[in-house]
């Protein structure tokens, strides 16, 4: 009866696990995100469901989710380059910078409180929906951008991911549209820095895993292997399905429905703030 009633239990986990990998990685192809902004909250309440440690149950959730996006990045990125919406030295040459501010966010995070963090994350997310709400297609691209703006930018957009656990779509895509790129581009080029985010973000919860000597079950460090199993096939195929669904959609419109998608996702860190 006792292993019944845990057999059950896991079918229902691996069940919501395959049903949210649905979702992260549609939402993943078709607006260029990694799919943490959805996949850390479920990961975070799933192993809090099967007593992981307190002390580093966000700490899992995050390095799981940065391990499951990087094929999902790579696979939006694949997408999208089929589709002539991906520039790569617009990847490495903005992107270089938003590496060197997820470096220096992750040390900034230790000194600074969660509350803070989630009020300032949910400003920037309102701001940039409002812009991208209200800001018409480019008609051209802008040649004419200087390395202070990208360092800024960059170096911004990095240091607000770190400790958020996500890839930076919600603000390199406006950051980017800022620029002059095209929304599909810079939809794109955001899957592609996204990709460059999930391989630092993972490779470093992977190894302070292993330095903080936590041991946590079935997983390698930060990472869960159970679940990183479940959601790569799915969010693999899912991003490549959003990312091609974006090409086949006016660009206006496409712009308009990712600033309410930021819009619902600041909505829901404000929540997240006024209950800290």
């Amino acid at each position: 009866m006792i292993n019944t009633i845990i057999s059950n239990e896991y079918f229902y986990l691996i069940l919501l696990m395959m049903l949210t990998a649905i979702p992260v990685g549609f939402f993943a192809g078709l607006f260029g995100i990694g799919g943490g902004l959805i996949s850390v909250p479920f990961l975070f309440f799933l192993f809090d469901s099967v007593n992981i440690d307190k002390n580093y149950i966000m700490h899992l959730s995050v390095g799981t989710s940065f391990s499951i996006t990087i094929l999902t990045s790579l696979s939006s990125v694949l997408a999208h380059r089929k589709n002539n919406a991906f520039d790569f030295n617009i990847v490495i040459n903005y992107g270089f910078f938003v590496v060197i501010g997820v470096l220096m966010g992750t040390l900034l995070t230790t000194f600074l409180k969660t509350k803070s963090l989630v009020l300032f994350f949910s400003i920037i997310v309102f701001s940039f929906g409002a812009y991208l709400m209200l800001k018409n297609e480019a008609k051209q691209i802008t040649t004419n951008i200087t390395f202070l703006k990208k360092l800024i930018f960059g170096f911004i957009s990095g240091i607000i991911c770190a400790p958020m656990g996500i890839t930076g779509a919600m603000m390199n895509v406006p950051i980017l549209r800022y620029f002059g790129y095209p929304i599909k581009v810079a939809i794109g080029c955001s899957s592609g820095i996204g990709l460059m985010i999930s391989l630092f973000g993972a490779t470093g919860f992977f190894i302070s895993g292993f330095y903080l000597d936590a041991n946590l079950p079935l997983s390698i460090g930060f990472i869960n292997i159970p679940a990183f199993l479940i959601f790569i096939p799915i969010t693999t195929f899912m991003a490549r399905v959003g990312a091609n669904t974006v090409h086949r959609m006016d660009k206006i419109k496409v712009q308009r429905l990712f600033g309410v998608f930021l819009y619902a996702i600041g909505t829901i860190f404000l929540i997240r703030y006024l209950n800290l």
